[in-house]
C-alpha cells in the first residue's frame, strides 16, 4: 500500500497563545541546518525502516506540508524538500500534496512556487473571520488577508482548499461564531475543519485558563457549554450547505475529504519527518501487525540527531486502534471486518462495553456498522477510553 508522508516544519511567525504543538518562533539562521537534516532523514528512509523491524514501500500517493507555518521558508528550501522527496520516493500520479499556510504568507513568490512544485491542496489556518478574536490569539492575519489569499489560491489553480477554525476562541460569541461559519460556507471552500479550543498546560492560554487568571485574554474564553454548541452550530450549517461531516473535527464537499488524514485514521502506512513526527509502517516478520516511532519534539534534540524508538503494534493495539481511530470517521466501524481480522470470540467480548456505550447514547448501531452520536462525538475520549482497556485477542 502507497505511503503518505508527512514533513514537520515548526517555524512560525509568532507563536499564538493556544498553541499546543512543538512549534515556535526561531531565528532564521536554524532554517537550513533543519532542512539538512529532513533531507537526511528522507535520503535515510529505507534504513530506518529496516531498523525499526518494518516494511518499507516506496510509493507515495499523499505528502503533507504541516506545520508551524511551511510558507515562512524560503522557496529554494521548500524545493529543497520537494526535489529530495522525488529522487527517494515514486510519487504517484494524482498524489494529493497539501501544504498548510497562515493566511498573509502567501506572496505571488510563494504562490508561484508552490505551483510549480505541484502542490494541488492548501490548509489555511484562520480560526476566525473576527479579526479581535484571531487577534486575541496571537494571529497576525485579517478577514480580508484571508479572503484574498482563497481568491488568488484559485488564481494560481490551488482550488483544493481548507480552512481551519477554533470554537472557544476568547471573545466569542453565538452571533460572532456564526458569522464565522457563515463567511466559510461563502468562500465556497470544499473542506473545513472544526476544532474546540483544547485547555490544557501546553499552551499558554490553557495554562492561564487552568490558574484561572486572565493573561492572554482567557476570562473572554467561553465556557465549555458554550463552545459545545458553538460545534454543533457548525455541525448543522455545513451540513445545510453541503460540506458534511466525514470525522470528528472534519467537513467536505463530496470527493473532498482529506486523503492523507484518512490515512491516520485507516491505519494506512505513513512516515513523518521532521520535529515531532509520528509514523505508522507494517511490520516485517517480528509478530507484530505493524511498528510506530517519532522523533523528539525539541528542535535541538532532532537536529543533534537524537534516536527513534520503535513501538511494536500487536493484535490488542490494533484492535484498540480500530475503535479509537475508527470511530473517528462518521462512517464507524464495521464490526463484520473487526470478528474477520481478529475472531468472533473477541467481538463477542466486546458486547457489554458496546450495548453499554449505545444505551448511554454514545454510539449507535445499525446492522455491521457502528459509530458515534452526535452527543458522542462531544464525549468522544470518554469513548475511546472505553476502548484502551480491551480483551487479550486470540
Amino acid at each position: 500500500m502507497p505511503l503518505g508522508l508527512y514533513l514537520s516544519v515548526p517555524f512560525c511567525r509568532t507563536k499564538c497563545t493556544y498553541c499546543n504543538f512543538a512549534s515556535d518562533v526561531f531565528s532564521k539562521a536554524v532554517f537550513d541546518r533543519y532542512i539538512d537534516r529532513v533531507c537526511s532523514d528522507i535520503e535515510n528512509s529505507a534504513a530506518t525502516a529496516a531498523q525499526m523491524g518494518a516494511q518499507f514501500d516506496r510509493r507515495v500517493d499523499s505528502i503533507y506540508i504541516g506545520g508551524g507555518t511551511p510558507t515562512i521558508l524560503d522557496i529554494s528550501q521548500l524545493r529543497r524538500l520537494f526535489v529530495t522527496i522525488s529522487q527517494n520516493f515514486d510519487v504517484q500520479p494524482g498524489a494529493e500534496i497539501t501544504v498548510e499556510c497562515a493566511p498573509g504568507t502567501l506572496s505571488p513568490a510563494m504562490l508561484e512556487g508552490l505551483q510549480a512544485l505541484g502542490v494541488n491542496r492548501v490548509s489555511l489556518g484562520v480560526q476566525s473571520f473576527v479579526d479581535k478574536e484571531a487577534a486575541s490569539v496571537g494571529r497576525l492575519h485579517s478577514q480580508k488577508t484571508t479572503l484574498d489569499d482563497i481568491a488568488n489560491l484559485r488564481r494560481a489553480s490551488i482550488t483544493n482548499i481548507n480552512v481551519d477554525l477554533i470554537a472557544g476562541l476568547p471573545h466569542q460569541t453565538t452571533e460572532s461564531w456564526q458569522f464565522s461559519v457563515q463567511q466559510t460556507i461563502a468562500s465556497q471552500v470544499p473542506h473545513v475543519s472544526i476544532y474546540m479550543l483544547e485547555v490544557d498546560e501546553d499552551s499558554r492560554l490553557g495554562r492561564e485558563l487552568i490558574a484561572g487568571g486572565t493573561k492572554y485574554h482567557a476570562h473572554f474564553v467561553p465556557d465549555d457549554d458554550l463552545t459545545a454548541d458553538l460545534y454543533g452550530i457548525a455541525c448543522e450549517r455545513l451540513e445545510q450547505s453541503g460540506i458534511r461531516q466525514y470525522e470528528i473535527s472534519n467537513f467536505a464537499v463530496a470527493g473532498s475529504e482529506s486523503r492523507h488524514n484518512l490515512k491516520y485514521w485507516a491505519r494506512q502506512p505513513y512516515l513523518g519527518f521532521g520535529v515531532d513526527a509520528h509514523s505508522m509502517i507494517l511490520a516485517s516478520g517480528s509478530g507484530a501487525e505493524a511498528v510506530r516511532f517519532s522523533t523528539p519534539d525539541s528542535l535541538e534534540a532532532y537536529i543533534s540527531g537524537a534516536a527513534q524508538q520503535p513501538t511494536l503494534i500487536d493484535a490488542r493495539a490494533a484492535l484498540e486502534e480500530s475503535f479509537f481511530l475508527g470511530l473517528r470517521l462518521n462512517r464507524g466501524v464495521n464490526l463484520g471486518e473487526i470478528a474477520s481480522q481478529f475472531g468472533e470470540q473477541t467481538l463477542a467480548s466486546l458486547v457489554v462495553t458496546i450495548d453499554d456505550l449505545v444505551d448511554s447514547g454514545l454510539l449507535e448501531r445499525s446492522n455491521h456498522e457502528l459509530r458515534l452520536t452526535p452527543r458522542g462525538r462531544l464525549l468522544s475520549n470518554e469513548v475511546f477510553e472505553r476502548f484502551l482497556s480491551l480483551p487479550t485477542v486470540g
